[in-house]
């Protein structure tokens, strides 16, 4: 017995997540942290992002180190640019 499915079945597209993802106004600003040293801070995210993941992605196109904490995602340096550049071609709102 054949399968009935739709031409959507064999889609792998997280409607949903895209859209969460373009209605999320994101804010991407640098705090000056210790000894002056700069840290980009994201935040604004809808709550069933997987920051873990997505701080890695950054983090790796950066070239920086980072962490998450308290439902933000922190990089160290001034990576504003880069970042929105990334965050953008994911389908956020920055």
């Amino acid at each position: 017995m054949a399968k009935d499915s739709t031409a959507f079945d064999d889609l792998d597209i997280d409607l949903l997540g895209d859209l969460d993802r373009s209605e999320a106004q994101l804010s991407v600003r640098v705090e000056r942290r210790r000894y002056g040293k700069p840290m980009t801070i994201v935040e604004g995210f809808p709550p069933d992002v997987d920051l873990g993941k997505l701080a890695s992605k950054l983090k790796r196109a950066a070239g920086a180190g980072g962490t998450v904490q308290d439902d933000r995602i922190e990089i160290q340096g001034d990576q504003v640019d880069r970042v929105v550049e990334l965050l953008r071609a994911d389908g956020y709102t920055v």
